[in-house]
């Protein structure tokens, strides 16, 4: 590769990144592929963590990956801005996984919360200094394992809200519930957690 062509090839890189992911999609539209790719690169490995913490099956969470991808193609030449393009992705993915599992199981129904239950209260007491590595590790397989205990609802709200860091409006959008119904779903979710390392940490 000639200097003038690595000059480019880094131009175009670095005009992709410096686009927003619906601009990226527009690009798309037009044909660019480049930007496909870069939405690609971006989206997919919390898009397929997101399938495998849901569905808990890795061949079952690629084929419904690969099907989101397949349908943001499909749909792209009619691809308007209404909304965030993450936003539109996890409507895609979070739609996909109803239309799989309720043909097995219901998803759980969610218990709405009265009393006010913050993340940062959530934070302030699971952030427990580790002296050594293997703490880290055992504090995280002890989360996991109380997150896996969630309600499917209120597992995916947690996931979205903590590992995305999508707020519990752009969440409702997603799982196509109000807002408030979703920040429940959310503190609820903290909560259980809390509740279950607690008590996890008692047994041991």
């Amino acid at each position: 590769m000639t200097a003038n062509n690595s000059e480019t090839l880094e131009l175009d890189v670095n005009l992709v990144n410096a686009q927003s992911d619906e601009q990226l999609m527009l690009a798309y539209q037009s044909g660019d592929i480049k930007a496909f790719e870069a939405l690609y690169t971006k989206h997919k490995g919390p898009l397929y963590r997101y399938f495998v913490r849901q569905l808990y099956d890795n061949v079952l969470a690629e084929d419904l990956y690969q099907e989101v991808w397949g349908k943001v193609i499909k749909a792209a030449a009619n691809y308007q801005v209404s909304a965030k393009f993450t936003t539109w992705l996890y409507k895609i993915a979070h739609n996909l996984i109803i239309d799989h599992v309720r043909a097995v199981k219901p998803l759980d129904d969610t218990q709405e919360l009265a009393e006010d239950q913050t993340m940062d209260s959530f934070n302030a007491a699971s952030n427990v200094e580790p002296d050594i590595q293997l703490q880290q590790q055992q504090q995280a397989r002890l989360l996991q394992a109380c997150i896996d205990l969630l309600p499917a609802v209120q597992k995916e709200a947690f996931l979205l809200n903590v590992e995305l860091g999508l707020t519990a409006s752009v969440i409702s959008d997603i799982a196509q519930v109000t807002v408030e119904a979703t920040k429940s779903r959310i503190r609820y979710a903290y909560q259980s957690i809390k509740s279950c390392v607690t008590q996890k940490l008692q047994a041991v």
